[in-house]
This record gives C-alpha cells, structure tokens and sequence, in this order.
C-alpha cells in the first residue's frame, strides 16, 4: 500500500511570495515551506495540506482571512479549473515585479554570477489577447464540476470543445470564452461545436480510441491571416465536408482551412498529412518588414508583439557593426537569424529540426535575404571543430535553447570556439544560470533583459549578453 498523506490545517497563514511554475509560497508553523495553487502574496489564509515532503508540504487556501492588495478581479469564467493563465488574480505590475525576482534570484543563486544592473523587465502592451495560435481538444465526456456531480438534474450535453484539465490527459474543461486569442477565435470555436452538436457529428473520446472530431488548431498572424485546422480521428467524407464547408462560409476572413485525418494514438501532428482544404497551407507572419511563411507544423513565438521586442533586444546585445559572423544556434525557422542579418557579415543558423531548416531557407529566399546559411543537426554533434573549420569562425554567437537549456558538449564548444560576445536567450532563467555558470571563468555578464511574452502565467524570458573577459 501507498504511503498516506496526513492533512493538516494551518490557520491564518501568511502568503509571502511568489515561487517557481506558478506557485505562491508560505511558511508552516516549523519553518517548512508551504507551496500554494490558489493565493496571492499578502493574503492571509488558512491553508489545507495535501502532499507533505521532508523540506516542504503542498497545499492549498481553504479559507481568506485577509485578500492582498496585489490582487485583481479575474477576467476568464475559467480561472482556477483551466490550466493556463494562474496569475490572473494578480496584478500585472506585480506579476513582472515577481517574474523579475525569479530572474536575478535564478542568476544569483543557481549561476553564483558577478551581475551588472539589471534592466526593468519588459512588459507586454497587451496582457490579454495576445497569443497567435491556440490548439483545443473535442471531448464526449466534458470536465463536470463537483456541483454538477452532486446534482440530480439531467446535466444534458457532455461534449466539450476545449482545454485539458491539469493532470487529467483524457479530461476537456468546455470553453465558453478563453481571454488568450483575439477574435474570431471565441467566434469560430463556439460556431464549430454548435455545428457538430446540430449534426450529430462525435466528440472524441481518449480513453476508447473512439469518435470523429479530435482537436483544432487557430493561428491568427499580424497580417490578419486566420488559419484553421481541425484534426478529424477517421476519415467521413460527407460530414467532413460539410463541417470544412460551414467554416467557410461562416468565416469568409479565414485564409487558411486545412485538415488532417490521424487515426493513431496520440495527436501529434508532425508525422501526419496536413491537407489544404481552402485558400494557401500558410500564412504569413511580419516583422520590421521581413515575412514569414507558417504552415500548420511551424514553429513561431506565440507573441508576435512580444517576439518582435525580443528580437529588437537580442539584436542590440549582439551590437553588430557589419563585419561580423555570426552563429545562431538553435534557429528554429531562422527568424533571429534573418533579423540581424542586415547588420553583419554573414549569420549562419543550426536547427535541430529538418522541416524548421526547409522552412528557415525559404523565409530567407522570400526576403531576399543572401548573407543567411541554414544547416540541420543535433546541436552537439554538428556543433564540432569540422563544423567550424568549414563555415568559419564566429565573432558573436547567439542561442536560443529549449527549456532545459544548452547541452554541456554545445557549451564546451562555445568555450573552445571563444567568440567575442555570446548573446543567450532563454525562456527558463533557472537553465539559463546554470549555463552561465559553467561559462562563467571565461565571460562576464554584462547585460540582463528579462521580456515578459506571456502576462497571466509566470513564465519569463531573459537575455543576457556575455563577453569575453
């Protein structure tokens, strides 16, 4: 058997600050940590153990003596069951005050670095309504809340066209009206389940393998492009025809409509057949005059506004004067890459990615741009001294890893390589230290930028220009 979790209460408990993936931190009667789901620093609450650790328990407010003053009203009629946006009860001028700390205090205390002033992050113009693409999931057994479980009334339609509960993969909480996607996006997730309950057409269920509508993806751009794409479990011609068809016509604006037919088990679309229903199998993304395709698998930032002001600080980091090679690693589609080429030499970006790199080669062609070269591998393989004896040596590397950071091996390369300047973006501060550190005996930080891409949540982004000592 299972160890079993005693809870406990603690009265009147002070929430004291906010701490990593979202969580608000207070401190139990012995000193231990407590990490909390539901509160806000400042307030006062009594706090319900659910999980005990040796150095921490995990809980959560069960009742509010005192409400911080760093809250806010939360805009979703989703807030607390949906998974995303956990800080939308607080004030966006303390979620950057708190998404700041974590950087310096990830610097300081993971890297143990020497660290120059740091710059005020960046916050984001628009707090909500700002990302571009957003992925929901049909279900024929909806997330039912407890007051609807504990009720005797016939609780009617179960289909659900929406998010996956936290830590419930085959549970779909049905969104009425999610505050992440301008419109039509409300408009056209709302319309097609209409539609598909009208017509009898089947939600998906997870756990049976069984159904006909499994997940929708919206990709709005800046260019007022609208790309939609539904991915059906098996194929049924007429009715999907009917439902691409009522898209169409109720959605004139969409530039893009394309589907995919994927019977496997999981719904990832990479393996799988995008096919182009109406209008092009892209659309197009602009920044500072520079286009970018996007077709249904690419990867771009999900805030365009934001990205755009990322790539503004990484350029200006890096300080090109026009005679400079650069390297820019991890380059996904090359969107960093062609946006400082036209202040160096040459830039030549590594993806890990083949459909990234085919992708990063055509945007380049589309811009005119000729100083870009664009080459696939595993940035631990490719990245070795044959590799640099053939494309030359780097004045400047730029690197923009996943979340866990850089490879060891990539980071030993850069140490033998010893470019003058090294520009490091992250979008986890805690692997970013952790990098720095290991960089540390030979380059100095001397430029910290935390840029807030995504207000409500607590991720954050940090660039940190290194140079040589």
């Amino acid at each position: 058997m299972g160890r079993k979790t005693i809870k406990q209460v603690f009265e009147k408990i002070e929430v004291i600050d906010a701490g990593a993936k979202g969580k608000t931190i207070a401190k139990a009667p012995d000193g231990r940590v407590i990490f909390l789901s539901n509160a806000v620093p400042g307030d006062i609450v009594d706090v319900q153990t659910l999980k005990k650790r040796k150095a921490y328990f995990e809980g959560k407010a069960i009742a509010f003596h005192k409400y911080s003053e760093k809250r806010t009203e939360p805009k979703c009629q989703h807030f607390g069951t949906c998974g995303g946006c956990k800080w939308q009860d607080m004030d966006y001028k303390y979620q950057l005050e708190y998404k700041q700390n974590e950087v310096v205090n990830n610097l300081k205390r993971i890297g143990h670095l020497e660290l120059p002033a740091i710059a005020p992050i960046m916050g984001s113009a628009e707090q909500y309504f700002y990302r571009n693409k957003m992925e929901f999931s049909f279900s024929d057994s909806r997330w039912l809340t407890l007051e609807e479980i504990q009720s005797d009334r016939d609780l009617g339609d179960k289909n659900a066209l929406g998010f996956h509960i936290p830590g419930m993969w085959d549970k779909i909480l049905d969104v009425k009206k999610c505050w992440l996607q301008e419109d039509p996006s409300n408009d056209i997730r709302n319309a097609v389940k209409k539609f598909a309950i009208d017509k009898n057409l089947e939600f998906f269920n997870t756990r049976n393998q069984t159904g006909f509508l499994r997940t929708m993806m919206i990709r709005t751009s800046s260019t007022g492009d609208i790309m939609v794409m539904i991915q059906f479990f098996k194929e049924d011609k007429a009715n999907r025809e009917s439902l691409l068809d009522f898209l169409a016509e109720s959605f004139p604006q969409i530039t893009s409509l394309q589907y995919v037919i994927n019977g496997k088990a999981n719904d990832t679309i990479y393996d799988q057949d995008v096919i182009c229903y109406k209008g092009q199998d892209h659309i197009f993304e602009d920044m500072e005059g520079l286009k970018f395709k996007i077709n249904a698998k690419s990867f771009y930032q999900t805030n365009s506004q934001q990205a755009y002001e990322l790539y503004k600080v990484t350029r200006d980091f890096a300080d090109l004067k026009g005679d400079e090679l650069v390297y820019d690693l991890y380059t996904g589609t090359g969107t960093i890459a062609q946006f400082v080429a036209k202040q160096a030499k040459r830039v030549v970006g590594v993806e890990a990615v083949p459909d990234a790199i085919i992708a990063a080669k055509e945007n380049a062609q589309l811009n005119g741009i000729t100083n870009v070269e664009f080459y696939v591998g595993d940035m631990k393989n490719i990245f070795n001294d044959q590799f640099i004896k053939q494309h030359g040596h780097p004045d400047v590397i730029i690197t923009d890893p996943p979340r866990d950071g850089m490879h060891k091996d990539v980071v030993q390369q850069i140490l033998n390589i010893a470019p003058n300047k090294v520009v490091y973006v992250s979008c986890n501060s805690a692997t970013q230290a952790r990098d720095l550190q290991l960089m540390d005996a030979m380059y100095k930080v001397t430029k910290v930028q935390p840029v807030d891409m995504f207000p409500q949540t607590h991720h954050v982004e940090n660039v940190v220009l290194l140079e040589r000592r």
